[in-house]
């Protein structure tokens, strides 16, 4: 008889205080607080960080961590790693939700070699192993470049 794998499971809190129409402060105990609040298309503020754009920074950071997890269980060291996202809100049945995010990172490695094992991570592994991806229904859209360092 097959024995199931025991899985951990976490929590994670965050804390929200108003401060004015459209603004709040959120933390987390041991974090810097980071202004939160609308985007000016909602009457908010442009320096306020919008759950839109948290939304999208968390997809994009997760995939890059689920990528550097993965290349390092390969024995791939990426020289450096760059990466844009973009999220699309749309009102779909009269409710606003984010449809796609279109993620394009810019991976520079070592080797042809790494080049490889790199690729083929990016395109069979990285989505399906991030948390965020699994979390979501938007359609995530993953565009990489990858180079090898000193190629034109």
């Amino acid at each position: 008889m097959e024995t199931k794998k025991a899985y951990k499971s976490f929590r994670y809190k965050t804390d929200l205080v108003w401060k004015s129409p459209h603004r709040g402060a959120m933390g987390a105990a041991g974090k810097p607080d980071i202004a939160v609040g609308s985007p000016p298309e909602f009457r908010g503020f442009a320096d306020n960080w919008s759950p839109e754009d948290l939304f999208v920074g968390a997809l994009n950071t997760c995939l890059m961590l689920t990528f550097f997890a993965l290349a390092q269980s390969q024995g791939v060291a990426p020289v450096a790693y760059q990466s844009s996202a973009e999220g699309l809100l749309e009102n779909v049945e009269g409710k606003y939700c984010i449809t796609e995010v279109t993620v394009t990172p810019t991976v520079v490695l070592k080797s042809e070699a790494d080049l490889t094992i790199a690729r083929q991570l990016m395109q069979e592994k990285v989505e399906p192993n991030c948390f965020i991806t699994n979390s979501i229904s938007a359609k995530v859209k993953l565009a990489p470049e990858f180079r090898v360092e000193g190629a034109a």
